[in-house]
């Protein structure tokens, strides 16, 4: 029986390069052994079939460990944010059935509290451990000189996405849609299936996030992985000549963070080695797309779908070129449908709601959460994402509006049923509506457009209440008090006629 290709490569190239962050590089042989030691104490905080461990996602070489052991031991991991305050933590931790906790500096103040409140154990890295919290290098030292199992069942990373009922909810990656039998045959299938062309993939965004996740892929097939532990646009140039890496999945945010550096920053460093940099998460402006196919080249691949269901569309540099604006055509067994308020198809080049038929092992499936599965269906087999925008006759698909109360800001899915929540508790405050406004920097920005019971609160004020109870990207970027909210005929919030006199065209999102 062959090797699996992270052991072959330990085997063939045991000091060579695996994982590399700011604090280090673990070589091959040293990533098989932690993982295969965190395996064996993973197993110990997950006996349990549903029991899964959670990783606060620190850009550092334990988060991908971890995950990685999580999946060579069939111990379901949940990819965390370090952002979260203790409540929302806690919350999580509680709907994905964590038995234990993960986390590095940033995150471990909050991880250790919420482990006390639960009564979790914590494992921390990178930070002097407090509390009851083990220290990473000690507990896998202290690994029993044993195997972990590879016939457990196959369980994926959990990531949470916002709930546009005010509650985060949990998916678990698509990496894989065909059946497994095991932890195994799950690793080899991911192997099998790296995602990026050889050579060092960069990780330039948090590892809470499906896309940097994707990294796991290209790492069980024995190739090497960098991680940035915060995106800084010189430190990603001078980390792709350094590594000459091959791969990165980026935003459009961090294209306009590289494009804004001096012209003679961005000629210092060689970045012929990019064969591909995959871009998700928002709709990119066309003018800055240009710019960076001009710069690095026909190397980017636009990439669009979700966490629940993997990728629906897909379009490389030169397809774009020649259809600028488009997210690509339907990817297999994916079909796309413009339908109407009604669900009823709409012609070609019509402008409807986006909809795509797929097998039920690639439809869209929440953790523990029937009725927002169910809410995602038109019928049985077609579900939306919640965009609006049309298919021309190529089958290009073009977005141009979202029907879904989301806001896409710097990549990142917010929904402002979650801060509209929290601030509706705040006394001073009779209604609020919360909408996405331009932003420079991240495309959009959360704004709150606040109705006073009395005297108008001073907006440091709700900013401070809102972050004590909310992570800070959750929460507004400004506020911005109204004599009243806008409704359509029906009484409802009208937030697209909200949005609208803050976009110079009818398009009210970014891109």
């Amino acid at each position: 029986m062959s090797l699996p290709p992270l052991d072959r490569r330990a085997r063939q190239t045991p000091e060579g390069a695996a994982l590399v962050d700011d604090r280090g590089t673990l070589s091959w042989s040293g990533l098989v052994d932690q993982v295969e030691r965190a395996a064996v104490r993973l197993l110990e905080f997950a006996p349990g079939p549903d029991h899964r461990v959670a990783v606060l996602g620190d850009n550092a070489i334990p988060t991908l460990v971890t995950h990685l052991a999580g999946l060579r031991a069939g111990v379901g991991t949940v990819a965390a944010s370090r952002q979260l305050r203790v409540g929302e933590l806690v919350d999580q931790l509680i709907d994905a059935g964590a038995t234990a906790i993960v986390a590095g500096p940033v995150g471990a103040g909050v991880a250790v509290e919420a482990a006390r409140e639960l009564g979790l154990p914590v494992v921390t890295h990178g930070t002097e451990p407090a509390g009851h919290a083990f220290d990473w290098d000690l507990w896998l030292g202290a690994a029993p000189a044993t195997t972990a199992p590879t016939d457990r069942p196959a369980r994926p990373p959990l990531v949470y996405t916002s709930g546009t009922t005010g509650r985060a909810r949990g998916t678990e990656v698509r990496w894989v849609h065909a059946p497994v039998a095991d932890s195994a045959a799950y690793l080899a299938e991911l192997a099998a299936r790296p995602g990026f062309p050889p050579g060092p993939h960069l990780v330039c965004g948090p590892l809470q996030h499906n896309g940097p996740l994707t990294s796991l892929r290209h790492l069980a097939a024995g190739r090497p992985v960098v991680i940035l532990g915060s995106y800084d646009p010189e430190a990603f140039l001078r980390r792709v000549e350094e590594w000459r890496v091959t791969s990165a999945v980026m935003v459009p945010t961090h294209f306009q963070r590289l494009l804004a550096l001096p012209e003679e920053v961005r000629r210092r460093y060689d970045v012929s080695s990019l064969l591909q940099v995959a871009h998700t998460g928002s709709a990119c402006p066309p003018e800055v797309k240009r710019a960076m196919i001009d710069w690095f080249g026909p190397v980017l691949t636009e990439s669009y779908g979700a966490s629940e269901a993997g990728t629906l569309a897909r379009i490389d540099s030169t397809e774009w070129l020649a259809h600028p604006g488009s997210v690509g055509r339907a990817q297999r067994p994916f079909e796309v449908l413009v339908t109407d308020e009604d669900g009823q198809p709409l012609p070609t080049g019509a402008t409807g709601l986006l909809a795509f038929r797929a097998p039920e092992a690639h439809g869209v499936r929440y953790h523990a959460d029937p009725e927002k599965t169910k809410s995602a269906y038109l019928s049985p087999g077609v579900f939306t994402l919640g965009d609006i925008g049309h298919v021309d006759a190529d089958g290009y698909i073009f977005i141009t509006d979202r029907a879904a109360d989301v806001v896409v800001s710097g990549g990142v899915n917010l929904y402002p049923a979650e801060s509209e929540a929290v601030l509706r508790l705040h006394p001073a405050i009779a209604e609020v509506a919360v909408i996405g406004v331009p932003d420079p920097d991240f495309g959009e920005s959360l704004r709150a457009l606040v109705v006073a019971a009395g005297d108008e609160p001073p907006a440091e004020e709700l900013q401070r209440f809102c972050r004590e109870r909310l992570a800070a990207y959750k929460c507004p970027k400004s506020y911005e008090f109204v004599p009243s909210l806008l409704r359509n005929a029906m009484g409802k919030l009208d937030k697209r006629a909200m949005r609208r006199p803050y976009w110079r065209s009818e398009r009210t999102i970014a891109g």
